[in-house]
């Protein structure tokens, strides 16, 4: 499937926004004061940070050979 690099740059923003929250989650859950008590959720954060910033790489690159 090909898409514009008009949809790519749409999907990258709206990927930046959750994946910059996603790193707030992780800093507060970490400064609580038993982040023991909150290990699954950040996890779970970690794990979408991931997934999203490779997400936003591969956008990237289909971006750069765009160009």
């Amino acid at each position: 499937m090909s898409y514009t690099p008009e949809q790519l740059s749409e999907a990258k923003r709206q990927i930046d926004s959750p994946l910059h929250k996603l790193r707030e989650v992780v800093k507060t859950l970490e400064a609580k004061e038993d982040p023991d008590r909150y290990k699954s959720q950040i996890t779970l954060a970690r794990r979408r940070i991931q997934a999203f910033t490779i997400a936003g790489d591969l956008i990237r690159q289909e971006l750069d050979k765009k160009e």
